[in-house]
């Protein structure tokens, strides 16, 4: 696993090992079950804060990208499939609560485009 960072990127140390574990995982470069190194094993390679990197990891547990098997260590899990169901389940209830609080298509698909320009920052 190779991971850069950029202190004088815009995005946090903490987003910038997120994002990149989360894109080595999805691309297969890091496969399904591969044991990532520990919170203060990785944060002493990269020369970061052991709370940087737990937040990182914690996000992408959140986000179903890796898992935490207790004392056996952190893997790389099955996200791609988890990552779309929990994403079509998220898209299905912004739809809802939008059409509840009477915003037209339009006026939605335009609240998701400038959200998703945010997040991938375009």
């Amino acid at each position: 696993m190779t991971l850069k960072i950029h202190i004088d990127g815009s995005a946090p140390p903490y987003e910038q090992v997120r994002a990149q574990i989360s894109e080595q995982a999805r691309a297969g470069v890091l496969p399904v079950g591969y044991r990532l190194p520990t919170v203060r094993g990785l944060a002493e390679s990269l020369g970061l804060a052991a709370n940087t990197v737990a937040k990182a990891y914690r996000a992408l547990e959140e986000d179903g990208v890796i898992e935490t098997r207790g004392r056996n260590g952190t893997f790389v899990a099955a996200a791609g499939s988890a990552a779309e169901r929990e994403a079509a389940a998220a898209a299905s209830a912004y739809a809802e609560r939008a059409r509840r609080l009477g915003l037209d298509e339009d006026a939605a698909l335009a609240a998701v485009r400038h959200a998703l320009r945010a997040a991938y920052g375009s």
